[in-house]
């Protein structure tokens, strides 16, 4: 696809960009109805939002005023007459729904093949491999979530010490162990083994530890030291080229895992939401400019893989009430970007991510109000309206919509 730019923002007087600080953050998840070819992933009928809204009777009216009900039907909630941010969704160009791809794509990175996958467990030979090299054996080795994997294999492991082994629908190789039993360095280093094996050896997106803690009938995934093993992107992204030209880019939560460490100046890690929020308003005191990426996961890790339909529409009530005080912050140079990276609909029987648009509302005191950014061709629009805004496009993909957001020189002064 051959970047282009819907229409031409003519620089400020000044010269500045329309931003200064730009913050993007993925609602992990947070799907909002199938694409066109969700039958090829078995995805028909999925709509996260949309399915949970049906089940849950939502209140969140942050979200809603910047104009995610243009974008979703949502039970019982109108349409708002004046939307004070801009808003759209986007298709996946990419083949795939994993997070690897997702983020990758909203950075301007399209793949053109999909990421292996392994439904049956991973090959013999592989898993023989890997055993000879961290002197255990191992369990599971099959698709399963990762809250069933440890109940269904955990008091095994704690008698025999070996790591579970899982993975699912996605390119994944997820390695679970209880950290009285191998302490959390020595799991991360089996993941480095896993990684050479089967990322370099197979073409895996991402190895994942998944450290848990607790009793049998009680175990917990420690979230806050889960870490993600991810191959670095094919070619440069929005965060590299931000990095080369100068401008810092602080990555939150996941993000550094998912770019393989590539293009991030400074990295918060979190546990959970809410601190991934709490880094996001530490981050506004402390950084002057740049771009804030911000992954919160428990949309994804908690609700969505565990088909918590109650506390996922719980978890986005809360995220609206910590947006609505984030807006009240934003300076007259911010600009504010919501999405997310794939679905995973915790209505339907699946407990894996499914294939869907994702929402994409903008905020910011020079975006024109109410704008309909409509239904982008694929995720890389973002990287690249972001590009464009700071200076440092254009990227190999997608189309600029920073035109459309700002629409004249004044708008963004």
């Amino acid at each position: 696809m051959t970047p282009t730019t819907e229409r031409a923002v003519p620089d400020t007087a000044d010269g500045r960009a329309p931003w200064r600080r730009a913050v993007v953050i993925v609602l992990d998840s947070l799907g909002v109805g199938e694409l066109p070819d969700a039958a090829r992933y078995g995805d028909t009928g999925s709509n996260t939002l949309g399915n949970i809204s049906a089940y849950v009777r939502l209140h969140i009216p942050a979200l809603c005023g910047l104009g995610l009900r243009h974008v979703v039907m949502l039970r019982g909630i109108d349409l708002p007459p004046h939307p004070t941010g801009a808003f759209g969704r986007m298709r996946e160009a990419s083949p795939g729904k994993d997070s690897v791809t997702g983020h990758w794509e909203l950075s301007g990175v399209v793949l053109n093949e999909p990421f292996p996958v392994f439904p049956h467990g991973f090959p013999r030979e592989v898993m023989q491999a890997f055993e000879r090299r961290i002197g255990r054996g191992t369990l599971g080795n099959h698709p399963a979530s990762g809250t069933e994997v440890i109940e269904r294999y955990g008091s095994e492991h704690l008698r025999t010490g070996w790591p579970i082994v899982y993975t699912s629908a996605d390119s994944v190789f997820q390695v679970a162990a209880h950290e009285d039993v191998t302490p959390v360095d020595e799991l991360y280093r089996f993941c480095e083994i896993a990684f050479e094996l089967v990322a370099n050896g197979l073409g895996v997106g991402r190895v994942i530890a998944r450290p848990f803690v607790g009793v049998p009938g009680r175990f917990t995934r420690d979230s806050a030291r889960r870490h993600d093993f991810a191959r670095a992107p094919p070619t440069d992204t929005l965060l590299d080229h931000l990095t080369r030209a100068g401008w810092p880019v602080v990555a939150i939560g996941k993000i550094r895992d998912l770019f393989g460490g590539r293009g991030i100046t400074t990295h918060v890690p979190t546990g959970s939401d809410d601190e991934g929020m709490d880094a996001l308003e530490r981050t506004f005191g402390t950084l002057d400019r740049g771009l804030v990426f911000a992954n919160l996961v428990d949309f994804d890790t908690v609700y969505g893989h565990g088909n918590d339909v109650q506390g996922y529409a719980r978890n986005l009530e809360r995220f609206d009430a910590r947006l609505a005080e984030l807006l009240s912050h934003l300076r007259p140079d911010d600009l504010l970007v919501l999405t997310a990276d794939h679905g995973n609909d915790p209505t339907t029987a699946s407990t894996d991510h499914s294939r869907e648009h994702v929402p994409l509302l903008v905020a910011g005191a020079g975006v024109r109000s109410g704008t309909d950014l409509g239904e982008r061709a694929t995720f890389a629009d973002l990287g690249q309206t972001l590009a464009e805004g700071f200076g440092v496009g254009p990227l190999q993909h997608g189309t600029s919509f920073l035109g459309a957001l700002f629409g004249d020189t004044d708008a963004h002064r």
